[in-house]
């Protein structure tokens, strides 16, 4: 049973046992207007002028396995250790600079007793450079086996918990041993940390939330994560009842991996479909904006370390054993396959594929042989025993039905198989398949194409001295499954659906007849790609995009939000703040000539809403503003005047601007006037609406707002991704149109406009100013406020062209994100909160006329 203790999971900033440090706040709590030399993040140290050497710090890799072998002597009564070749997480090493030091967090694949602990940690660190973690077994057992292996596994390969006999139901307590396994690991790094200097490398599906510990402490860590397994469809993942924790705590990394773009898109669509985020792609890199932090998605397989292969391949051992299984298999061919006991491997498929090729092609039988290497199940449970016994048994029906005299169709290896037999396997194997219903990488094919390169040493036992021997090695043929992460890369292999017996037999049989230069030439395309994306290929561009992803860390300023595993950072430039309620209305007080602008949508109104009408609220706020003589108060929106005019005819004093401000109405007695353009100029119309309309037609849930002077489709009821990809092409389509026409085309949220041209809310705020100092009142004060791109325009307007000449500018925008205004207010109720302290001052004044009111901050 789990103690007390390890259920204290979302204690997430409780390191302060390990780092003498002040703790930081689960969220930020100081008011108002933060001061230029403040900064919350690390025990109030200030980094404005800090700039750390971004690559000099050392590597922190952080994997389920420390990269070890162990063994316990019972003569000397001690553990002993040795480095693991084949271990990833060791051989990435090899892309890194020669000067870069590596420290391996992980736990150990053998249970060493809490006596030991201590002087085990002490000879890994000392000798290997590893931290190792040791989990308690009751927690290990539900991590590794209750949500790893039985729950995110399956998922992650697409099998979902529909019956209690396929895969493992959502287990609340397990999934709190895996919150505490995670926590585990990230006190370990944080043992060994230097967070100024240090990179910290996450690798695969155990460790996804490990991160949010990780940046809960220090919010400017840098780290990355590699995902080795697949990330399935959204409707897949979605089905995860903590499907956001685990989104979020991914998205808490600085650069996230996949193999291919396949699992890449899938994680960019359940963030844009779960969490609202959109992702942009500039000059080659794809990033998603996170709360002014951008997170960096990398598409890259990993490849294999060629080093190891070409010395296994050159070793008298393996040469011994390339000799060995050819006289055992002479005059026969032999198709291998090299796979994990698991139930996505597709063995059984595989073994039914060849039973029926040597049904359908007699004269191939005694001549073909299938040899299967079974490398033992990384977990326990009734699903692996399932795959084995329908394995056996469909391997024992084909060797009944097609054995004899001393031919055996299908032969099983199984146990413990080395690194020398596999590499001697591959060299004497005229074709590798690799069936798998679903894998993230494999590089099974990879390793065989490397194995069949030419060899000298392996020639001679291989050929002995015959001509063409050179030329006799350098051929392999590679069936592969389309499912798998290596299979993009593999431009000359013959892809399969494993489901399809037939087009498995059809592939072998194709691969056995295949021209030798054919063979020859397959081989030479798959062995120029293995041989230049290899791991060292593989972790150097990894690296290189963690350092490029980190460069801004030291030039924003960070906070952390939120409790739990929703905590994220926030990180913003240093002149970007949030806007104190005091300090604004402080300024408000002091001044004589006011200008108000309010975006409508998302500022003083929340978007979604059926109903689009101000709230009685919101109307009694604007009058009593508005009704100030010190203040001009305008509603400056992208929304048609016949919908504004009627909502705000209760404000006699309140300008409004329609359109983004194709039409100006300066009160409620005034009339509405439009702006340079011709009202009638409208013939582009004719050509843009039948555009839309046929998008609309083929989009559902998209339609269309027809405006006096725009148009503007809207799709922010259609599917996500579908929206936004119709919103791309349509923009596409416009722009070819339009091409000579007098319009401006914007995309803007889940919109697509057409606007005249030298219409736009940057040139109300320069109407409106300079309609107030033509009537002898300049603004001594600019209060601004949007939610969206289009409010842009006045931001940069304020910033750029008036802000020198006016006491008390504000521009600010309705959330934390990057933006063209100095100020942010979290939401609209920040905003209305926000209104009502200026609305207080006014009342107050017109109360007491003649008197100044002095507020204090």
């Amino acid at each position: 049973m789990l103690s007390r203790s390890s259920f204290n999971l979302l204690n997430l900033d409780d390191y302060s046992c390990v780092i003498d440090r002040p703790r930081i706040p689960r969220i930020m709590t100081v008011p108002g207007i933060i001061s230029e030399f403040d900064d919350e993040d690390n025990g109030g140290t200030n980094y404005r002028n800090f700039t750390p050497n971004l690559t000099a710090g050392r590597r922190i890799v952080v994997a389920n396995r420390l990269p070890v072998k162990a063994r316990f002597e019972k003569e000397t009564n001690k553990w002993v250790f040795e480095s693991d070749p084949d271990s990833l997480v060791l051989q990435l090493k090899s892309g890194l600079r020669p000067e870069t030091e590596c420290v391996y967090v992980g736990s150990l694949p053998v249970d060493i007793h809490p006596s030991d602990q201590e002087e085990v940690a002490q000879i890994l660190l000392e000798k290997f450079r590893c931290v190792p973690t040791f989990l308690p077994s009751e927690i290990l057992n539900k991590f590794y086996h209750g949500v790893c292996k039985h729950f995110l596994w399956p998922l992650f390969h697409y099998m979902l918990p529909v019956t209690r006999t396929q895969g493992v139901r959502f287990d609340r307590v397990a999934w709190k041993a895996y919150v505490s396994a995670n926590k585990i690991f990230a006190d370990k790094v944080m043992e060994v940390i230097n967070p100024d200097e240090d990179y910290v490398w996450i690798h695969d599906y155990h460790l996804m939330i490990m991160p949010t510990f990780l940046r809960k402490r220090f919010h400017r860590i840098r780290v990355g994560f590699f995902l080795h397994s697949p990330f399935p469809s959204s409707e897949i993942y979605r089905t995860l009842p903590v499907r956001d924790e685990i989104l979020r705590a991914l998205l808490n990394c600085d650069l996230i991996g996949f193999h291919t773009f396949d699992y890449a898109r899938h994680f960019l669509s359940c963030c844009s479909r779960m969490l609202g985020l959109d992702y942009k792609s500039k000059r080659g890199y794809i990033g998603l904006e996170y709360y002014g932090r951008t997170v960096t998605i990398k598409i890259l397989p990993v490849g294999i370390d060629m080093g190891q292969i070409e010395s296994v391949k050159s070793s008298p051992e393996t040469a011994s054993k390339v000799g060995e299984l050819r006289r055992r298999y002479d005059g026969k061919m032999v198709i291998l396959g090299v796979d994990d006991m698991d139930m996505f491997k597709g063995i059984s498929l595989k073994f039914l594929a060849f039973g029926k090729l040597l049904e359908d092609y007699p004269e191939l039988r005694g001549v073909v042989v299938l040899v299967q290497i079974l490398n033992p199940a990384r977990s326990q449970g009734q699903d692996v025993q399932e795959v084995e016994t329908e394995m056996q048994t469909v391997a024992r029906d084909v060797n009944r039905k097609f054995a004899g005299n001393g031919y055996e169709p299908i032969v099983l290896i199984t146990g413990a198989v080395s690194t020398h037999d596999k590499v001697a396997y591959y060299s004497i194997a005229e074709c590798v398949v690799v069936n798998a219903v679903r894998d993230g990488m494999n590089l099974v094919p990879y390793k065989y194409t490397v194995s069949r390169q030419s060899n000298p040493d392996l020639d001679k036992v291989l050929l002995g001295n015959e001509p063409e021997a050179n030329r006799e090695a350098k051929r392999s043929v590679i069936i592969v499954s389309e499912f798998i992460g290596c299979s993009p890369s593999l431009s000359g292999a013959i892809r399969v659906n494993p489901w399809n017996i037939e087009s498995v037999t059809e592939a072998m049989s194709l691969a056995i007849m295949m021209p030798e230069r054919e063979k020859e030439m397959r081989h030479e395309k798959h062995y120029k790609y293995v041989s230049s994306h290899d791991v060292s290929y593989w972790a150097k561009s990894f690296d290189q995009d963690l350092e490029r992803a980190c460069k801004e860390h030291f030039h924003k300023r960070c906070w952390g939000v939120g409790f739990g595993l929703n905590f994220r950072v926030v990180a913003l430039g240093p002149n970007f703040r949030k806007l104190s309620v005091e300090h604004i209305v402080s300024s408000y007080s002091k001044t004589s000539s006011r200008l108000i602008l309010l975006d409508y949508d998302g500022t003083v109104t929340p978007r979604g809403l059926v109903d689009k009408k101000p709230s009685k609220e919101v109307i009694a706020i604007l009058n009593n503003l508005s009704n100030d003589p010190k203040n001009v108060v305008f509603i400056v929106s992208g929304r048609g005047k016949d919908s504004l005019g009627p909502w705000f005819d209760s404000c006699k004093n309140l300008g409004l601007s329609a359109e983004h401000g194709y039409f100006t109405r300066w009160n409620g007695e005034s009339c509405w006037e439009s702006c340079g353009a011709t009202t009638g100029d409208v013939g582009w119309k004719k050509v843009a609406l039948p555009v839309m309309e046929h998008y609309t037609e083929a989009t559902d849930g998209s339609f269309i707002e027809p405006k006096e002077s725009a148009l503007v489709w809207h799709h922010q009821e259609a599917d996500p991704d579908f929206g936004t990809w119709q919103a791309k092409e349509l923009l596409d389509h416009l722009e070819s149109v339009l091409a000579n026409e007098p319009v401006v085309l914007k995309r803007g949220q889940q919109i697509v406009e057409v606007n005249p041209q030298g219409v736009s809310k940057g040139v109300v705020v320069d109407r409106l100013v300079t309609t107030m100092q033509s009537n002898g009142k300049p603004p001594d004060f600019v209060l601004c406020i949007g939610d969206d791109q289009s409010d842009e325009d006045m931001f940069e307007k304020i910033s750029s062209s008036i802000g020198s000449g006016i006491a008390e500018v504000f521009a600010c925008t309705v959330g934390q994100k990057p933006s063209m205004a100095r100020f942010y207010l979290d939401d609209i109720t920040d905003v209305i909160k926000m209104l009502h302290g200026l609305e207080s001052v006014s009342i107050h004044v017109s109360r007491h006329s003649g008197f100044h009111v002095e507020i204090q901050t």
